[in-house]
C-alpha cells in the first residue's frame, strides 16, 4: 500500500509536553558587564560557524557563490544611497532595483527605489557570518569599513528615515548586520552605531507592533506605507540585548511583540494566518521563541509551536514552501490547489526558506524533536537549493512556482528582499546541520561536511560522506585523540518506513531505529569509529489539499519529483508509484503517463530553464 500522505500525518505526534520536556528553566548570575541575561538556556545549542565545514555539495557552492558575491560589491554602490540623504560625497554607481533613492510609483507598478537601502543590514549580516565561517581577513576588512562608512551617514536623528516607507523593516535589517558584525567580526563600532540607530529609530515607529491590518486603519500616503513590519523586531532586539546587556533593547523588544492581535490568540490554539503577509508572519515565531529563552515567557513557546503547527497543515505544498501571493489563506477551503491555476509567485523562496530555517531552528533548540529538522530538510531540497545564484547586478531568484505548469525565472526587480536574506541562510547552513546538547552531538541534516570541537582537552570530530538525498547512504566517520564517551543523536525521518538500518563498524545496532526520532547511540567513541545509516526511500503521494484529491506529488524521502513538461501530464496512481530511476545526473525518475508517454520526474535542485509541474493528475 502507498498511502496519500498529508501534512496532518506528518505532524500527527505533535502533542506537546510541558516546561521540563523543552528546557530547563535557569536564571544565571550576570555573566559580565556587556552580555544580557537568558531565563531559558536551550537543551540544544548551535555549533560555532567556525566549527562546521561543509564540503563539496550545492550547500557548500551557494554559500560559496553568496559570499564572493557580496565581498566584491562594490564599497560605494552599498553606502550611496546613505550617503546622498547624508549630503556627503556619494561615489560609485548607483545599486539599482529595489535599492535606490528614488523612482518608487505604486501607480505605475514600478518598484525601483521601493525601499531604499534595505537589505544593506542584511549584506553586512552575510559578510559577518561567512567570516565566521572562514576567518577572511579580507572579509572582516570589508565589514570594518561598511559599519565605519555607514556611521558617518548616521545622525542623532537618523533623518534618513524621515518620509521612509517601512522604517521597522529596513531598521531590522540593519540592526541584523551591526549585532553580526559585533559578534562575529568583532568590529569595535558595531554596537555603539547600533544604540544610536535605536534610540533614534523610536521617533519613526509607532507606539506598540502594528499589523497591517491596523496600519491600513490609520491615515497614510499610499497603500504601501501600510506594510511595514514592527511586529518582526523583537528578535534582534532581544539578541541585541544578550549580547550588549544594554536593558534599552529588552524592553523595547518587550514592547513590539504582537500579542493583542497575534501571539494571544496563537497561544490559545486560534489560527489567525489567514490572510497575513506569509514570509513576514512566519519571521515574528522567532520573535517569539526570544520572548520565550529571554524572558522564560511560555505563552509565546505556545503561540510559535502552534502557529508553526498551523502553517505546516493548513498552508504548507507538498514542497514544503508556503504562502501563494505571499499570503496566507483559509484552511479547508482548497486554497492550495486552487492557486495553481492562478498563479506562478508560489513561495516566496529565500527569504521564506530563512524564515523556515529559523523557527525550526529554534524549536528544535528548545524541543529535541526531529520532525523540525525534517521540516528543515523539506525546504532545502525543494526550494531553496533550486534557487538560481544572485547575479553581480543584483538580479534574483525570488519565487518558486508551483502553478498547474511552472518556470523558473528571474525576479522583475535588482537588489529585492530575497537578495539580503539569501547570504544569511547559506551561511546559516553550517549551523544548521549539527547542534549540541550537553551529553552529546546532533545529526540533524545529511551533507557531505566535518564538525569538530573541542572537551576537556581533546578534539573530536565528525565526517560525513553521502549523495544523499539521491542516494539513501550517509556514512559519519568519527575523529578523536582519545576515546570519549557520549551520546550520538543521529535523526531518523519520519518519512523513512518501514525499516532504516543503522550500523557502528558495520553491526547493525539492536535497539530500534524508529523513524521520527532522533537515535541516540551512546558508547566510548573512538579515532576511526564509523556509523552507517541506510534509509528507505519508497515513492510515496501527497495531495496538494484534501479539496483537490486529484492533484498529487510524487515524493521519494525528502524530494519531490517535478513532472517535466509543457503541460500537466495524468496518471494512473499504480504507474506512478512504479516509476523507475534513470541513474543520470539529473536524479530523474521516468513514469509513463495515461496517453502512453514517458515522463521525465526531476527534483528542483537540477530542474533549469525547463517547463514543470509540481502537482500531477491522478485519473480515478
Amino acid at each position: 500500500m502507498h498511502p496519500l500522505v498529508s501534512r496532518r500525518t506528518f505532524l500527527k505526534t505533535a502533542a506537546a509536553s510541558t516546561g521540563a520536556a523543552y528546557a530547563a528553566r535557569v536564571v544565571p548570575a550576570w555573566a559580565d558587564g556587556n552580555q544580557g541575561t537568558v531565563v531559558i538556556h536551550t537543551p540544544l545549542t548551535t555549533f560555532a560557524y567556525s566549527e562546521v565545514e561543509l564540503l563539496d555539495g550545492p550547500m557548500r557552492r551557494q554559500f560559496e557563490e553568496n559570499h564572493s558575491r557580496f565581498l566584491n560589491l562594490n564599497d560605494d554602490r552599498l553606502l550611496k544611497v546613505f550617503r546622498q540623504v547624508a549630503g556627503l560625497p556619494a561615489p560609485g554607481e548607483d545599486m539599482g532595483g529595489w535599492y535606490d533613492g528614488s523612482g518608487f510609483s505604486l501607480v505605475r507598478n514600478d518598484f525601483h527605489a521601493f525601499i531604499p537601502g534595505h537589505s544593506f543590514g542584511q549584506y553586512l549580516s552575510g559578510l559577518a557570518r561567512a567570516y565566521a565561517v572562514t576567518g577572511s581577513e579580507e572579509t572582516r576588512a570589508k565589514i570594518n569599513r561598511l559599519v565605519k562608512g555607514y556611521a558617518e551617514t548616521l545622525d542623532p536623528k537618523a533623518t534618513f528615515f524621515v518620509d521612509y516607507r517601512l522604517p521597522a523593516y529596513t531598521y531590522d535589517k540593519l540592526s541584523s548586520g551591526l549585532i553580526d558584525a559585533h559578534e562575529f567580526a568583532h568590529d569595535p563600532m558595531a554596537m555603539d552605531v547600533h544604540e544610536k540607530l535605536t534610540r533614534a529609530i523610536v521617533a519613526y515607529l509607532p507606539e506598540k507592533a502594528l499589523s497591517r491590518q491596523e496600519q491600513r486603519s490609520r491615515p497614510h500616503k499610499d497603500t504601501s506605507y501600510t506594510w511595514d513590519e514592527t511586529y518582526t523586531l523583537p528578535e534582534n532586539l532581544f539578541l541585541a540585548y544578550q549580547r550588549s546587556g544594554n536593558t534599552l533593547y529588552r524592553d523595547m523588544a518587550r514592547k513590539y511583540l504582537e500579542d493583542d492581535t497575534y501571539f494571544d490568540p496563537l497561544s490559545q490554539g486560534n489560527n489567525v494566518l489567514p490572510f497575513e503577509h506569509a514570509y513576514s508572519h512566519v519571521n515574528a515565531f522567532s520573535s517569539a521563541m526570544q520572548a520565550y529563552i529571554t524572558l522564560g515567557s511560555e505563552k509565546h513557546l505556545r503561540a510559535a509551536r502552534n502557529g508553526f503547527e498551523m502553517l505546516l497543515t493548513t498552508q504548507s505544498f507538498a514542497t514544503g514552501g508556503w504562502g501563494p501571493d505571499e499570503a496566507f489563506g483559509e484552511p479547508e477551503r482548497g486554497q492550495l490547489g486552487d492557486s495553481l491555476p492562478l498563479t506562478h509567485a508560489s513561495f516566496e523562496t529565500p527569504c521564506g526558506a530563512y524564515g523556515h530555517f529559523k523557527i525550526t531552528r529554534y524549536l528544535l533548540r528548545v524541543t529535541k524533536d526531529s520532525r523540525y529538522g525534517d521540516s528543515m530538510e523539506r525546504v532545502l531540497y525543494n526550494t531553496i537549493l533550486g534557487a538560481w545564484p544572485i547575479q553581480p547586478d543584483g538580479t534574483s531568484f525570488y519565487y518558486s512556482d508551483y502553478a498547474t505548469t511552472g518556470k523558473k525565472v528571474w525576479y522583475g526587480q535588482k537588489w529585492p528582499c530575497c537578495s539580503g536574506t539569501f547570504p544569511q541562510l547559506a551561511a546559516d547552513y553550517h549551523i544548521s546541520t549539527y547542534l549540541r546538547s550537553a551529553d552529546g552531538v546532533y545529526v540533524n541534516l545529511f551533507t557531505p561536511s566535518k564538525v569538530q570541537w573541542n572537551d576537556g582537552g581533546g578534539h573530536y570530530g565528525l565526517k560525513q560522506e553521502t549523495r544523499y538525498p539521491f542516494d539513501n547512504k550517509i556514512q559519519i566517520q568519527v575523529s578523536a585523540s582519545q576515546p570519549k564517551d557520549y551520546t550520538l543523536y543521529v535523526r531518523i525521518p519520519g518519512w523513512a518506513a518501514p525499516d532504516p538500518v543503522l550500523s557502528i563498524n558495520g553491526k547493525r545496532v539492536s535497539d530500534p531505529v524508529r523513524p521520527g526520532t532522533f537515535a541516540g547511540l551512546r558508547r566510548t567513541w573512538k579515532d576511526g569509529d564509523r556509523v552507517e545509516l541506510e534509509l528507505p526511500m519508497p515513492l510515496r503521494l501527497e495531495l496538494v489539499d484534501a479539496n483537490h484529491p486529484h492533484l498529487v506529488a510524487l515524493i521519494r524521502g525528502p524530494v519531490v519529483l517535478f513532472a517535466v513538461g509543457d503541460s500537466q501530464p495524468s496518471f494512473d496512481r499504480n504507474a506512478l508509484l512504479q516509476a523507475k530511476p534513470t541513474n543520470n545526473g539529473m536524479g530523474d525518475w521516468l513514469a509513463n503517463s495515461v496517453d502512453g508517454s514517458s515522463v521525465a520526474m526531476r527534483p528542483f535542485m537540477t530542474i533549469d530553464k525547463e517547463s514543470y509541474s509540481t502537482y500531477v493528475l491522478l485519473r480515478s
